[in-house]
């Protein structure tokens, strides 16, 4: 039993030896290693790393200027889409001219034949025009023929040559005005039926004195203040419409417009623009 005990504690010795003598077991290496702790500078090197700082920023300053581009693109903000110019809206209806016309305004008529200058005056005929200034503004005479040109008496135009829209202004007549001023030389009326308040789109230009025509109800509403000449000119070979004469037929403008009237009329003359002058 004596015995034992002295083996066991031998054995004991052994294993407290070897215990003692292992080195402590390394910690495991993370996958990235740890910052290197730098040694704390001297009062020389706090000196010297201030003066490598001052001389940075001094290099820096210098060359701010001559700093090479950087690679990025610069943000360009895309145009803005053009504004398109369609027709007019009203062109297609009428209830969206309504405005009253000036006192007194100057409309410039460019033609087939030359320019010609219309002096308005609305108190001759307030209705007539406002209904005129209107369609002015709006841009109604563009390829507008004077399809019916009787020679001695009158030069008649303002069917739309655009079936669509010469439809919608023709049912949108106006009332009739007073008669100021006579049908003279040079005046222009709306053109209308038998019937009263029947003037919508369709004028005329007086080439003499029509005095006659007042008793109808043909309210001048302006007159030809520079051009006149040029609505002498204008083409009157096929006369009369009709079926009165061989001109144009209304009825066939108002459902074809230009198409019938450049095939089968091709002399005929147009007023291409018309501008407001201030």
């Amino acid at each position: 039993m004596y015995l034992n005990l002295l083996g066991l504690l031998a054995l004991f010795l052994i294993v407290l030896t070897a215990f003692c003598s292992t080195p402590a077991p390394e910690e495991a290496t993370p996958s990235e290693p740890p910052a290197s702790k730098a040694p704390s500078p001297s009062a020389e090197d706090k000196v010297q790393i201030l003066a490598d700082a001052v001389n940075k920023t001094k290099i820096d300053e210098a060359t701010v200027g001559d700093a090479e581009p950087t690679s990025e693109k610069p943000i360009v903000k895309p145009d803005k889409p053009p504004k398109v110019k369609g027709p007019n809206p009203a062109l297609l209806d009428p209830l969206l001219t309504s405005e009253k016309a000036p006192d007194s305004f100057s409309v410039e008529f460019e033609t087939t034949k030359g320019s010609f200058v219309v002096q308005v005056t609305r108190e001759w005929s307030p209705r007539g025009a406002d209904r005129f200034f209107n369609l002015v503004k709006i841009g109604y005479f563009k390829e507008i023929a004077f399809f019916r040109v009787i020679e001695g008496f009158m030069a008649q135009f303002g069917m739309h040559g655009d079936p669509n829209i010469g439809q919608k202004w023709s049912a949108a007549s106006i009332q009739d005005d007073p008669m100021v001023k006579s049908n003279q030389r040079g005046y222009i009326s709306f053109a209308k039926t038998n019937a009263p308040n029947s003037r919508s789109v369709q004028f005329f230009i007086n080439f003499k004195d029509n005095g006659s025509l007042d008793a109808y109800g043909f309210s001048p509403f302006g007159l030809v203040s520079e051009g006149m000449e040029v609505i002498d000119s204008v083409y009157k070979g096929y006369g009369e419409g009709a079926p009165q004469g061989r001109g144009p037929s209304q009825g066939r403008i108002g459902s074809e417009g230009n198409k019938y009237l450049k095939a089968e009329f091709p002399k005929l003359d147009y007023i291409n623009k018309a501008t407001l002058l201030d």
